[in-house]
C-alpha cells in the first residue's frame, strides 16, 4: 500500500466520482454536498447534488484532501473557508454558543468500505492540515464524536472521532450534541507564505 495525497480540484475529480458511485452516492446519494448548503436547502436541490459538487469543485469553492492508492481515490479529509461550509450538524446548538467564527471548517471524511482501519483518515486529515497552511493558516475547526470505548456504525463517525482529533492538536472547546464537540487549533501558514522580516535599516 502506497498512499499518497491530492487536492480535490478538476484533475482529481473524476477519481473522487468514482469513489462516491462505487458507494452509491454515500450516505443516500449526498455527493459529500450536504455541508455546502444552507439548513433546508438539501430539499430543493433534491437529485442534483452530483451536479452541484462538480460544478463546486469545477470553479474551486469545494476542497477536500483526496488520499489515493495508485490512480484510485481510497478517501478524503473535506474542508474549507467557514463560508464555504456553513452547514453543520447540532447547528442550533453551536449558534449558542458562538462567539467567533473560525477561518476554517473541517466537516467530514469518507473512507472507501475496502480500506477502513488502515489509518486513512488520519492521512486525511493531516494532509487537509498541509493544504491550510498552503492556504494561509489561520483558525480551524471541527466536529467529531466521542465513542471512546464504544462500537458504533460508521455512518456515526462520518466528522472523524474524538480521539484522532486530539492526536493531531486539536483541543476541546465546548460540547455541542451528547457525543459531539467542537474542536479547535491553529495552523501556521506554510514557511513560504510567511511575510520576511525585513533587515533593520542602518544609519551611517
Amino acid at each position: 500500500m502506497t498512499l499518497h495525497s491530492k487536492t480535490l480540484s478538476s484533475d482529481t475529480w473524476p477519481a473522487f466520482a468514482r469513489l462516491v458511485e462505487k458507494h452509491n452516492g454515500i450516505f443516500g446519494g449526498c455527493w459529500c454536498i450536504s455541508f455546502h448548503l444552507e439548513p433546508g436547502e438539501n430539499k430543493q436541490y433534491a437529485g442534483r447534488y452530483r451536479e452541484l459538487k462538480e460544478a463546486r469543485v469545477r470553479s474551486g469553492r469545494a476542497h477536500a484532501a483526496l488520499v489515493f492508492d495508485g490512480p484510485e481515490a481510497v478517501g478524503w479529509c473535506q474542508f474549507g473557508p467557514t463560508a464555504e461550509l456553513p452547514n453543520i450538524r447540532s447547528r442550533k446548538e453551536y449558534d449558542k454558543g458562538l462567539q467567533k467564527l473560525p477561518d476554517w471548517r473541517i466537516t467530514c471524511f469518507f473512507i472507501d468500505r475496502e480500506r477502513r482501519g488502515q489509518g486513512i483518515a488520519t492521512l486525511a486529515l493531516r494532509e487537509a492540515l498541509r493544504q491550510i497552511a498552503r492556504a494561509g493558516g489561520g483558525t480551524v475547526e471541527a466536529y467529531p464524536e466521542d465513542y471512546t470505548d464504544e462500537k458504533t456504525s460508521n455512518s456515526f463517525l462520518c466528522s472523524g472521532t474524538l480521539g484522532m482529533f486530539e492526536k493531531t492538536g486539536f483541543q476541546k472547546t465546548r460540547k455541542i450534541a451528547m457525543r459531539r464537540w467542537v474542536v479547535t487549533r491553529k495552523v501556521s501558514p506554510e514557511r513560504s507564505l510567511r511575510p520576511r522580516k525585513r533587515s533593520p535599516t542602518r544609519s551611517y
